[in-house]
């Protein structure tokens, strides 16, 4: 089985008017965190939209398993084995926790079951909260179900869009535990602007600039290159 997951070539992808990605390019390598890292409006969420289904690039390739995916569907692509936890975490408000659980569900059977129990498990506060409506939750609680119901299906790609956005320290640490966790089961794409999340969570790091690949590598030759840091991450 091929050691690369998902590689997307040279992407170029438009909204409206807009020329968003400009040749973006990367590899995500199977059973590793791969961090997408840049400025607001790099292009990020766009590759992640991109990659699942929700835009059509104009141009470039996205090959997942070596398969191109990059004129399929959303539920295609998903029924492949791809998760996406987007930004803003799309939950449903008006459903309980664990109706939100269910429905995510490809089928339910004992499999889902028993993940669905997993999660509960690795997310305490699902479980006490479990018949209550999503939308009375905390943030912290909606990004740790919206990371569930994801992982309900037995994914082989985990993309996840800035799950630390607005969240208090304490529940981002807590946070990170959950994904360390999940990053033993599946291979994970992750776009996190806190930067000392993506060094806990990150094997393989990309740097995203206007819209462009920039640079890649190690986690660890990122952290430990200040001026690189401070010109595209502004730290």
């Amino acid at each position: 089985m091929s050691e690369i997951v998902l590689e997307v070539d040279d992407l170029h992808t438009n909204i409206g008017q807009h020329h968003i990605l400009q040749g973006v390019s990367l590899r995500v390598k199977r059973d590793a965190v791969t961090v997408l890292l840049g400025r607001n409006g790099a292009g990020k969420t766009t590759t992640m939209r991109s990659i699942i289904g929700l835009l059509h690039p104009a141009r470039g390739a996205i090959r997942f398993e070596g398969r191109a995916i990059d004129r399929m569907a959303p539920y295609d692509v998903a029924r492949l084995g791809v998760g996406f936890v987007p930004e803003g975490q799309g939950i449903f408000a008006t459903l309980t926790v664990e109706e939100n659980l269910r429905v995510a569900m490809h089928r339910e059977d004992a499999a889902s079951r028993e993940r669905q129990a997993r999660m509960l498990a690795l997310f305490p506060d699902l479980g006490r909260f479990h018949h209550a409506r999503a939308g009375t939750l905390s943030g912290g609680q909606k990004q740790m179900l919206a990371i569930a119901r994801a992982f309900v299906n037995p994914q082989r790609l985990l993309l996840i869009d800035e799950p630390s956005k607005g969240l208090a320290p304490i529940v981002i640490e807590h946070l990170i535990a959950a994904l360390r966790s999940i990053k033993h089961e599946t291979t994970v794409l992750l776009v996190e602007q806190n930067f000392a999340m993506a060094e806990a969570l990150a094997d393989q790091f990309y740097l995203v600039d206007d819209g462009r690949t920039v640079r890649e590598g190690p986690m660890a030759a990122l952290v430990a290159d200040a001026a690189l840091k401070k010109k595209y991450l502004g730290i």
